[in-house]
């Protein structure tokens, strides 16, 4: 039915193709409620995808972490499910490019379209002879129930968790700019803004970020937002240090009324081309946002308490996993049960705000949906033999954590074994790796993929994302993947928190990654250059229970005895009793080959 009104709508605007991104005008990869027009439209609640309907035919693109998902939630709408990435399947741009007539309109809304992709619609319309439409959002005429954009509270980030002060931030943004000859930068990415400016909001679940603009000059700063989100002691701070606050739709008139042959810098791919569409009158440099790479450097006082927050999240799994291994068989434990009492263990740990992202509590064969969320509705009681994956994360005053940790009950397979020992040595491979500084990030992706390629398997994901500081735990510019666009700010850098996640999916049966943190060091400089390596950031036991020993070199396994003993080192003044003794349990040493 929603389809149908959509349709009715694009009958009467005279438009053949109708495009929904999953976007809003800040370009987020987690959307607020009221820019979930796709996820409306169609039932898919991934949070990645394209929807795509014609008169006679709708698809949804979507990547290989969501295809099973799609396909159950796709079922019976008549929405075909089209597998990005997969040999043979057309890009959306293609797939309406051969469907349309010459002369027909294909609609997207401008003002949650990047730059980037606008181009990529542009050139295929204009390839095909047809036209491109951005003014309307057609979705939105149909979505009489839409929710409101969000109003939660906007705080300051303060020392000593805010390592760099707005100056400081303001200062070395202002810097670049001047590289490139802008006198404004215009700024929509919302972990950009939050980190700039030191401030943390509630307006997306999980990520600690708020709706904004910022335009910024070479001695003024705007920042476009609802003064009601801040206190007034907060509004009086921002004011007093040349931070002007101004309403959030305020933007679009502001960039209107810049000077005319002024240049503005912004980033296609974090600005949507709407919003740029009224900042017409001025030059145009294009460039990452400067506060997104300088964001991804952690300094050395973000770094220590990084160090001293994995502490605290390393202790709560402790006792998260030795509640789990006497509750077995005791207690009725199911997905759900396992986010809750997961959740609980981190919020009884100091500086902990909330999850940094939704628990992928996976049983069987609910692990190989990388992305996997039960629900009420939907979910595993844990019992009988297999394979748990639990991959979690919290967001603290001192930093953001992501952990993936596969763990069995009862019986484990020689096939699993397998399989868990040949991710285990990805990671491994990965952890140890040392590399010219300046390498593209991509290129570090054969180090994890090695052990799983040679099962002859693999996995769709990427092997690291970059990791913000109390921020979103999905961060760029650096990506751990082959299938990563090789641009020149996408490489690996002292200072960057990624993370380290090979994996291997049974559909239908079984799913495994294991996941840490890692973070780019200085190693050491030769007469061929600077070279990095990883230090370990996470804290916790990896099960040795799922391990094939005779499969591990001796490498492997010195390293692997290495990391439980600073596991322990560092964790146990931190737990005591039952978690205690399960961490030393599951930190003793094996031996190997």
């Amino acid at each position: 039915m929603r389809l149908e009104s959509l349709r009715q709508v694009m009958r009467e605007q005279k438009v053949a193709a109708c495009v929904v991104p999953t976007s809003d005008p800040h370009l987020s990869e987690y959307l607020p409620d009221r820019w979930q027009g796709r996820e409306w439209l169609s039932g898919f609640t991934g949070s990645a995808g394209t929807l795509v309907v014609c008169q006679g035919a709708a698809g949804l693109w979507t990547d290989s972490r969501y295809w099973e998902q799609a396909e159950a939630e796709l079922r019976g709408t008549g929405i075909d499910l089209m597998r990005a990435g997969q040999a043979g399947v057309p890009a959306p741009q293609a797939w309406v490019a051969a469907r349309l007539p010459k002369g027909a309109a294909v609609a997207v809304d401008g003002q949650v379209l990047s730059v980037q992709a606008w181009r990529q619609w542009q050139e295929a319309c204009a390839g095909a002879g047809l036209l491109l439409a951005i003014e309307a959002d057609l979705p939105g005429r149909v979505w009489a129930d839409r929710p409101h954009a969000p109003a939660g509270t906007v705080t300051e980030h303060t020392p000593p968790w805010a390592c760099r002060s707005r100056q400081q931030n303001l200062q070395a943004l202002r810097a670049d700019m001047q590289r490139q000859q802008a006198q404004w930068h215009l700024i929509s990415a919302l972990d950009d803004l939050a980190w700039l400016f030191n401030l943390r909001g509630n307006d997306i679940p999980y990520n600690p970020v708020f709706l904004a603009h910022a335009l910024v000059g070479q001695d003024t700063a705007r920042l476009f937002v609802d003064s009601a989100k801040l206190d007034a002691a907060l509004r009086e701070t921002l004011q007093a240090e040349g931070i002007a606050l101004e309403p959030y739709e305020n933007i679009a008139q502001a960039l209107a009324a810049l000077p005319d042959g002024e240049k503005l810098l912004f980033d296609p791919a974090r600005v949507t081309v709407g919003l740029l569409n009224a900042a017409a009158q001025v030059g145009k440099v294009e460039s990452i946002n400067p506060a997104h790479l300088l964001k991804s450097r952690k300094n050395p006082a973000e770094i220590a308490n990084v160090r001293r927050t994995m502490e605290e999240d390393g202790a709560a799994l402790c006792e998260f996993f030795a509640w789990f291994e006497e509750a077995q068989g005791r207690e009725r434990i199911t997905e759900l049960t396992i986010d809750e009492r997961l959740t609980a263990a981190r919020a009884r740990r100091p500086g902990f705000v909330s999850p940094s992202f939704g628990t992928i509590a996976a049983w069987q064969a609910n692990g190989a949906m990388p992305h996997y969320h039960a629900t009420e509705a939907a979910h595993a009681v844990i019992e009988g033999d297999g394979l748990l994956l639990i991959d979690s994360g919290g967001q603290y005053l001192g930093g953001t954590t992501d952990i993936t940790r596969v763990v069995p009950v009862g019986q484990v397979t020689a096939e699993q074994k397998r399989d868990y020992t040949a991710v285990l040595k990805g990671m491994i491979t990965l952890s140890q790796a040392v590399f010219p500084a300046g390498l593209p990030a991509y290129a570090l992706d054969a180090f994890a993929r090695g052990p799983v390629w040679r099962l002859g398997a693999d996995y769709g994901h990427g092997t690291g994302h970059g990791v913000g500081y109390f921020m979103n735990v999905h961060e760029g510019p650096q990506s751990i993947s082959w299938r990563g666009t090789a641009n020149p700010h996408a490489v690996m850098q002292e200072g960057m928190i990624t993370s380290n996640e090979p994996g291997l999916y049974r559909p239908g049966r079984w799913g495994i990654r294991i996941e840490n943190l890692i973070l780019a060091r200085a190693h050491e400089s030769t007469e061929f250059g600077d070279f990095l390596r990883f230090e370990t950031l996470t804290l916790c036991p990896i099960d040795i229970r799922c391990i094939d020993i005779a499969m591990l070199s001796q490498e492997d396994v010195a390293w692997l005895n290495q990391y439980h003993a600073q596991v322990r080192e560092r964790l146990s003044p931190r737990v005591e009793g039952a978690a205690r003794a399960w961490l030393e349990h599951h930190t003793r040493p094996i031996g190997g080959s």
